[in-house]
């Protein structure tokens, strides 16, 4: 995807390590990403613009909108981040314009005003830091908590790591924060308490300047202000005890440091297993969903003194706790999906992902199941879809993340599968797919040579057709056409046991592997039949896209092992195949479905 991060700052803040980190782990994950702020101070791979969103005036806001309606236009973003009050007011107006979705992160309490009121500038779906700001939004800012998500600041937990405490007897206090704002006040309410502690250097960590009201503290040498440093992770590790909060306390809580959690709201005091929970509801003390400050100063000496005796299994088990909630890679596979999402539901397109099954040269070649397409059919399908610049691709072309790419402009996939390997998919679609330079995706049941599974049942069994054998597939494979695994004999994976199951699939694969010589990239549930267990084996064999019939969501990458396809059947018209083909169906189809759900549970009811 393309993404706009959008912030206003014009100093170093949180925000801006969020947005640098985030956008640096999105290109790693195969997106374009750019930074549009009033500065930026942080080394980001992402292209940076520059935009004022600091200056508030009317004219400087319709000049604002103008210039972020022609970055959107000309880099083709697909959705906007905002990390700020005063961009996201901005990028509201904009993104309505442009037609495209604005998330938010909320960092912290939000001035409760009757105009923040009625124009919110929280975008379709806002990220809560923490459970306090969630609960501020809902209870004084009247935000519906569906459009809510508490998502905490991702960091890399492998830049951390646990390292022993220091055995010196002269012991090192970190506090770490800007000296303006309420910040300042808490970090001068600390050092009036810290400042006699013997044995003891006070290390003041943050701010570009040192404020008059901090001279006094200057002449005592047990206190040193460092100001504004980069590397805060080693001064983190020749700490004894941090004191901060936010993103500060995550840090030193992954670097094995004991931590004293006080934020501009709230002292919540040692940082333990047991009050973790609390903890992170606050941010670690920065947000209270009330705008009221509760400093209990009275325990920090206390907690000091516990701090220092903190054993090693302690702070081993707080960070194991602690890289759980702010796991970098569970945090941003979230987000892509809510990026996604957001998207497609702006635009009401997603990539469509069809599902045949034969193809027959004229319909007495067909069975019971009228699960075909005619020879004459199909070649109306790729003609409309030569016609209309369709690009036929296969799962193996989306793997390395280039599924990320679909929106993007000039891209206009759809992936064409088919399920069981019939023999006519090689003597009449195979033909019809070189003429018009396409792609397809077939699924093969491996251990048979013909659709048994259909023919064996007792009620309305089906006539016996060929699949194709090995040297049909290699034909086609050499050609372009991928081919994916359907298990070994085609049983509803849910009713087996999950050691059958297990078989069936990775049986399946094995063979199929070993004799195209290559591995497999996709699988296809048969009759669309699975449930988390059987996901479960298909996601942990190697596989890296499997697909669905009538489940799974509306957005592909939500779940890359239950991607929902749209069948075609012979009753189908051009008419049906253009609308299946949209991009657009699926939003139909599954309101539908809601519809129908309600319906048979209000029949139950009664």
């Amino acid at each position: 995807m393309n993404i706009l991060m959008a912030l206003s700052q014009l100093e170093v803040t949180g925000a801006e390590v969020y947005a640098v980190t985030l956008s640096n782990e999105l290109i790693k994950r195969g997106h374009n990403v750019t930074i549009i702020s009033d500065t930026l101070t942080k080394s980001s791979k992402a292209d940076y613009i520059k935009l004022r969103f600091n200056k508030r005036g009317l004219g400087q806001r319709i000049n604002q909108i103008k210039k972020l309606i022609k970055i959107i236009k000309e880099k083709d973003i697909h959705v906007v981040h905002a990390h700020s009050r005063a961009s996201s007011w901005s990028c509201e107006i904009a993104c309505k314009i442009a037609g495209i979705p604005l998330i938010t992160t909320t960092h912290g309490r939000q001035p409760v005003h009757l105009s923040r009121k009625i124009f919110k500038a929280f975008g379709q779906e806002t990220l809560a830091v923490c459970e306090n700001v969630k609960t501020h939004l809902i209870k004084e800012l009247g935000v519906k908590e569906s459009k809510i998500t508490v998502l905490r600041n991702p960091i890399n937990s492998r830049l951390y790591d646990f390292s022993p405490l220091n055995k010196r007897k002269e012991k090192i206090i970190s506090i770490i924060g800007r000296l303006s704002g309420p910040k300042g006040e808490v970090t001068y309410s600390l050092l009036e308490r810290l400042c006699s502690l013997e044995n003891t250097i006070i290390q003041v960590i943050g701010g570009k300047n040192t404020p008059d009201k901090f001279n006094k503290f200057l002449k005592n040498k047990n206190i040193k202000f460092l100001g504004y440093i980069n590397d805060i992770p080693n001064k983190i590790k020749d700490s004894d005890i941090i004191i901060g909060a936010g993103r500060v306390a995550v840090e030193a809580i992954l670097s094995g440091r004991p931590v004293i959690a006080v934020g501009e709201a709230k002292y919540i005091g040692l940082v333990t297993s047991s009050n973790l929970p609390e903890a992170l509801k606050s941010n670690f003390g920065d947000i209270n969903y009330k705008n009221e400050q509760s400093f209990n100063w009275e325990n920090l000496i206390v907690d000091l003194k516990t701090a220092l005796i903190m054993s090693e299994k302690e702070l081993l088990s707080l960070r194991k706790k602690t890289q759980k909630e702010f796991d970098m890679e569970q945090i941003l596979t979230k987000l892509e999906i809510m990026y996604d999402r957001n998207y497609i539901l702006a635009k009401k397109y997603e990539m469509p992902v069809i599902m045949y099954h034969r193809v027959i040269k004229d319909r007495s070649e067909g069975g019971v199941h009228e699960i075909y397409a005619t020879v004459e059919q199909f070649e109306k399908h790729l003609k409309y879809l030569k016609k209309n610049n369709y690009q036929t691709v296969t799962f193996k072309d989306l793997t390395d993340n280039r599924y990320k790419h679909r929106f993007d402009k000039g891209n206009k996939f759809v992936v064409l599968t088919f399920d069981d390997g019939y023999v006519d998919n090689y003597k009449y679609a195979f033909p019809l797919l070189k003429k018009y330079g396409f792609k397809a995706v077939i699924f093969l049941v491996s251990d048979l040579n013909y659709n048994k599974w259909d023919v064996d049942v007792t009620e309305n069994p089906e006539k016996e057709f060929h699949l194709m054998n090995m040297e049909m597939v290699k034909e086609m494979e050499e050609y372009g056409i991928e081919f994916g695994g359907h298990t070994k004999t085609h049983p509803k994976l849910a009713t087996l046991t999950t050691e059958e199951a297990s078989k069936e699939i990775l049986e399946s694969k094995k063979t199929l592997e070993e004799k195209l010589g290559h591995p497999l990239v996709s699988f296809a549930y048969p009759y669309g039949n699975l449930n988390n267990s059987v996901k479960n084996i298909v996601a942990s064999s190697g596989y890296q896209f499997a697909v669905a019939t009538d489940s799974g969501d509306i957005c592909f990458s939500s779940d890359l092992f239950k991607i929902r396809r749209i069948g075609i059947f012979s009753t189908n018209t051009l008419l049906t195949f253009k609308r299946k083909v949209s991009g657009r169906y699926n939003f139909i189809k599954i309101k539908r479905e809601e519809k129908e759900f309600k319906k048979k549970s209000k029949e139950k009811k009664i």
